[in-house]
Parts: structure tokens; sequence; C-alpha cells
């Protein structure tokens, strides 16, 4: 067993496979997930858990060396404080952009967010 980090046996068997510059979806429970990217929707109910609780998590867990999150998240200051606290220096992309990119992301984790636009794109980076 592990001691801790992520104990979700499937969501660690996926971000071990990850690799430099794979791209990597935390999204709120609304986002439409595209056929093509494993998902690991973690969502049980409104807000449990949280878009920031699981985006913690997964920086906690691996390397990040870019982040791409929606020009509308201005709408939500919560929403930017979070992403801004964890990423420093997000691009951002309009709403459609970001959900088009999500096509060509290798993991989507799916939190239970219910907050509008609680959505990034996280790039891997590698430990060395």
């Amino acid at each position: 067993m592990k001691r801790g980090g992520i104990i979700n046996a499937r969501l660690a068997g996926e971000l071990a496979r990850l690799g430099h510059t794979d791209l990597v979806v935390v999204c709120d429970a609304g986002l439409p997930i595209p056929p093509g990217p494993a998902v690991v929707d973690l969502a049980f109910r409104l807000g449990v858990p949280s878009f920031e609780t699981v985006l913690a998590g997964l920086v906690e867990e691996i390397v990040v060396e870019g982040a791409t999150a929606a020009e509308e998240t201005r709408e939500n200051p919560g929403v930017v404080r979070v992403i801004r606290g964890l990423l420093p220096d997000p691009g951002l992309v309009p709403h459609h952009e970001l959900k088009r990119m999500t096509a060509g992301a290798k993991l989507v984790v799916r939190t239970g967010e219910a907050t509008p636009y609680a959505n990034v794109i996280l790039r891997c980076g590698v430990a060395f």
C-alpha cells in the first residue's frame, strides 16, 4: 500500500504513464469530454471533490512545465486564485479553444466542481 499521495488506483496508474509534453486536463463536472483521452472521473456529488483539492494533489505528484486556462476564468475570482496559486503563470485561451485542446489530452481528470470555467490543462515536464 502507498504511504501517501494519490491513492486512487486508476488515477495513480494513469499518472505513471505520462511523459514529457503530455497534456492533463483537470475539469469541472460540466466540461464536455471528447472521445480519445483516458478519463478518471472522480466526481461524487456536485462540489465533491473540489477543483482545488484535485489540482493541488496533481501538482504535488507530477512535474508541470506549463498550464492553460480559459480567459473566462476571470469571471470567477475563486478559480483564478486557485489556478494562479498553484500554477504561477498560466496561459489563457478562449473557452472554446480550451475545449478543442481537450481532445489532444492524454488524460482528463473530472472533478465534482460546480463552478463555471474551473478547468485547466497541464503540460507535463520532466524532473531532470
